[in-house]
């Protein structure tokens, strides 16, 4: 039984080693040789700093990082509100009419494939006659984040003891007031939380921000996109592994902050 067990010790280990390089061994090597001085992406020539100065010096890119972080900042704070309000709903008005209704229609982005999201989204700002730019893939990006807020404050809403809003309100407390003094700063985590993935899936999104964008609105996926397909040059690398960077921090921040909510569950619950 001893050996039995070790060997299927051993063959976990070896299970997880071979997922894990296959996941994170292509990551690690665009890392690495982002520091490349060399030219050719595919010869090391030696530790250095060249393609990220590159980076910063190229102006075309520069606006495009600056647009996919005002694009993210900007969908992800209307995403925000709006599915927190969302969940809201769905947690505390379990029978109000068209409630399977409009969770199918909130959750559908989820399931449904970007290219028709994107396709859907492009006929309906040119039928409207929008100009495509900022705006556009703005709201493009607040209807496919949108879901995902939901989702995580739904499921917040859920673990949370009413007994304690129930109280407030036999205090004295209206329920807007309940809801604000006793609720909203035990989902305020899983709020937190729910926009920074929404900043990580808008600023990573490639598929509907090519439908919806346009001139002088072009965002950094589709930057680097385009330059790609003209051969992969090393300063793709160093901008690669800035945003790699960064959603690594926004990924520690947005689990802290779920860490701490669920703290704040256990602290809560009644003995």
């Amino acid at each position: 039984m001893a050996s039995a067990a070790t060997k299927i010790s051993r063959f976990n280990i070896v299970s997880l080693a071979l997922g894990l390089a296959f996941l994170y061994l292509p990551i690690a090597v665009l890392v690495i040789y982002s520091f490349n001085g060399s030219r050719l992406v595919t010869v090391w020539g030696g530790w250095s700093l060249r393609w990220y100065a590159e980076f910063f010096n190229d102006r075309a890119m520069i606006d495009a990082a600056w647009m996919s972080f005002r694009v993210a900042a900007s969908s992800a704070t209307i995403a925000t509100l709006l599915g927190t309000l969302a969940a809201v709903a769905l947690s505390r008005g379990e029978r109000f009419k068209g409630r399977t209704l409009f969770s199918g229609m909130l959750y559908a982005p989820l399931v449904m494939p970007e290219v028709i999201t994107g396709l859907s989204l492009l006929l309906l700002f040119v039928a409207i006659n929008a100009g495509r730019g900022f705006w556009t893939v703005t709201v493009a990006h607040t209807t496919l984040t949108l879901c995902f807020v939901a989702v995580v404050v739904q499921s917040r809403l859920g673990s949370l003891d009413r007994s304690l809003e129930e109280a407030a309100m036999d205090l004295g407390c209206d329920p807007v007031g309940a809801f604000v003094a006793v609720t909203l700063p035990r989902i305020l985590p899983a709020i937190i939380a729910g926009w920074m993935l929404a900043f990580t899936l808008s600023l990573d999104d490639l598929v509907i921000a090519s439908f919806t964008t346009g001139p002088g609105s072009e965002t950094l996926p589709i930057r680097i996109y385009s330059e790609v397909r003209l051969g992969v040059k090393p300063e793709i690398n160093a901008i690669c592994t800035l945003v790699i960077g960064l959603i690594a921090v926004v990924i520690v921040v947005a689990s802290l902050a779920s860490k701490l909510s669920s703290a704040q569950t256990r602290s809560a619950a009644p003995l």
